[in-house]
């Protein structure tokens, strides 16, 4: 009998550089799905971004080719192609497929770099079904091109630089196609690699950018001499702001530079961009922490010093400080620490007080320097401690009620058995109708169902007094169990699917969007942790003798009915509320696990998100109209 108990050196897979990225991408660029996907070109850019950071690089240029390829152009210095001394290989194909090599360790060709961990390229190279990278340097072309990885053949000269009116042209091109073997879909959106690489040239002013896309021919040039004053400045472009200009704040210690730029609206939404040399950091980082720091001080003692606040009164909280603000936080580091290879947050602990004592002496200087725009900040911020006050005071009150009534859960929540969250669910349902049924159809093994009555409170116009005192955002709050915005706990929620189930109808719509706006402002840490999920209710019931089918789209209704052509007695039946199917019909088309479709909910470009919440549930008019007039062609009507 064999022992599979002896676990030897025989067990041990040892693989090359290569096979280990495309075994498992998901370490390297964190996802094989479209994000992953956009994440290879972001890769390449970012090189090229490094040159321009170190003053060699003044135009990048993008091209999605007609044929499902990638082609990124700069005219920096062009990658070396002289023999690296350790791997005996050119240093192109040692960056191009070897894993940790590159010019950004011991900071010889980099001071700052954003691909840090030197396998950027090789990855892009290893998860490509092609690549092709030509250098132009020392007057001549070098080309080597690889599949998958692999070189097909030693580097070659193809001819010379073109000139220059300086000299003969530098830079590097670099080619790849998706392994459509390792992605999900190898299909690029314009608009979301836009975004980026707008973000790019506004972090480096004179830096141009060009962006095209064969297929559609559509291009974009983007070129800020204003950097990332003129970023908050397009951030806010449709809200009431409280300054003339940004505040914009600079300065360098130990080689860590900072640029901030700080802008106030009149709206309750904080809005923090950060970024560490050109990478953005989602999730922050000690540059933030920084920068939150010196913002509640800086304004704390300019509200002191010119007696908004008494010398009774308690501080403003960072909180307080935040309510209505966007800033942009750039940060260049020489040896950067990243939680993971997609750089979502910053952990270098002495960039924390480099950043706060930078921001806190030059917010001082802006706020005595603009007397007019500080009292404007300061009103807001007043004013916001009195709404929090206010708002804690109520929800005290909600709690202590609760309490006095024997638990904190809402009567209308139907909970679930199960205790363990991760296997728990709940569907947030609109009406007593829709919710009757989903109760009954339900699984209350791991199902639980709490149903709301009308539309909820529009939170983007809301202050946090009116949205306390609002019993079904209460009752959400509580039943989800996890605390809002900056209390919020991820071990404190009960359920780990929280799944907004609405009418397939306009009304319908509307309450999934106000959902969705409260979730963004309120709870988006539950949005980035992937626990929010839209239920996918059919839209039509197709029955034809004793069958019956579900169709879920239009295009699947007139392919349902162009296969039935020939038949006798179909049935086609729209339905519009949840309420009108039996709970048998609800439980069978959207609530069982092994037969529903499940949208989960994530959150690609904060920015983006917020401008489009901003305009669309947002109290100016005017931004709205203009956005329902752009795109009332591509509308959809059921009438």
């Amino acid at each position: 009998m064999e022992n599979n108990n002896q676990y030897t050196a025989r067990d041990i897979q040892v693989l090359g550089d290569l096979e280990a990225v495309r075994l498992r991408p998901g370490m390297y660029i964190g996802t094989t799905d479209p994000r992953g996907l956009h994440h290879l070109v972001h890769e390449i850019v970012d090189n090229s971004v490094d040159e321009a950071m170190a003053g060699y690089c003044t135009r990048i240029e993008v091209v999605l080719l007609a044929d499902g390829s990638v082609q990124v152009t700069d005219n920096g210095r062009g990658i070396p192609v002289d023999v690296h001394p350790v791997t005996g290989l050119s240093a192109l194909e040692t960056v191009m497929t070897t894993l940790h090599s590159g010019g950004k360790f011991g900071g010889g060709a980099y001071k700052v770099s954003g691909g840090l961990h030197g396998v950027g390229a090789c990855v892009v190279n290893a998860l490509s079904s092609w690549t092709r990278v030509e250098v132009r340097r020392d007057g001549k072309v070098y080309r080597q091109e690889y599949e998958r990885g692999r070189p097909l053949g030693p580097i070659a000269v193809v001819g010379e630089a073109p000139s220059t009116g300086s000299g003969q042209a530098t830079g590097t091109t670099t080619t790849f196609r998706p392994d459509k073997e390792v992605f999900v879909s190898t299909d690029f959106n314009f608009d979301e690699l836009s975004t980026r690489l707008r973000e790019m040239a506004f972090l480096n002013k004179g830096l141009e950018i060009y962006f095209r896309e064969e297929k559609t021919g559509r291009e974009l040039t983007f070129y800020f001499d204003g950097g990332i004053v003129g970023f908050a400045r397009l951030l806010n472009r449709k809200r009431a702001v409280l300054q003339d200009e940004p505040a914009y704040i600079e300065g360098s210690a130990d080689g860590c530079q900072l640029e901030v730029a700080i802008l106030y609206t009149d709206g309750f939404a904080e809005a923090v961009y950060a970024f560490t040399n050109c990478i953005h950091n989602p999730d922050g980082g000690s540059h933030v922490t920084g920068f939150r720091a010196a913002l509640t001080r800086a304004l704390n003692d300019y509200a002191r010093r010119q007696g908004f606040i008494k010398e009774a009164d308690p501080n403003l909280s960072g909180e307080d400080v935040r309510e209505g603000l966007t800033a942009i936080i750039s940060v260049r580091v020489p040896d950067p620490q990243f939680e993971g290879q997609t750089k979502t947050r910053l952990g270098n602990p002495e960039v924390k007080g480099h950043v706060e004592t930078i921001v806190a002496a030059g917010l001082s200087q802006y706020l005595n320097e603009h007397p007019s725009e500080s009292r404007r900040i300061l009103d807001k911020c007043l004013t916001t401690a009195r709404a929090r006050e206010a708002a804690r005071k109520a929800r005290e009150l909600v709690l202590r009620k609760n309490a006095l009534e024997g638990g904190s859960l809402p009567g209308k929540l139907a909970d679930c058995s199960e205790r363990n969250p991760e296997l728990c669910e709940i569907y947030i349902v609109e009406g007593d109708s829709a919710g009757g049924s989903a109760k009954q159809g339900r699984d209350r093994h791991f199902q639980a169902i709490l149903p709301l009555r009308g539309k909820i409170l529009n939170v983007e116009k809301a202050s946090d007094e009116r949205i306390w005192n609002h019993e079904e955002l209460r009752n959400l709050v509580s039943a989800l169990g996890s605390g809002t915005n900056d209390e919020f706990s991820a071990a404190k929620l009960r359920y780990h699917k929280v799944i907004l189930m609405t009418d397939a109808d306009v009304d319908g719509a509307h309450i999934r969007t106000l959902l969705l706006t409260f979730f963004f402002r309120y709870m988006q840490e539950l949005i980035n942790q992937g626990h929010l999920f839209i239920a996918q209710p059919p839209l039509y019931r197709i029955a034809s003798g004793k069958e019956e089918h579900w169709m879920y789209s239009e295009g699947e209704r007139a392919q349902k009915l162009s296969e039935l052509a020939n038949k006798r007695g179909v049935v086609v039946q729209r339905y519009k509320g949840l309420g009108e199917m039996n709970p048998t019909q609800l439980w069978e088309t959207t609530m069982n696990p092994e037969h529903r479709t499940l949208l989960q909910v994530t959150l690609e470009d904060a920015a983006k998100a917020s401008e489009i919440f901003e305009t669309l549930m947002g109290s100016e008019v005017a931004p709205r109209k203009q956005f329902i007039q752009a795109h009332a062609k591509y509308a959809t009507l059921d009438v």
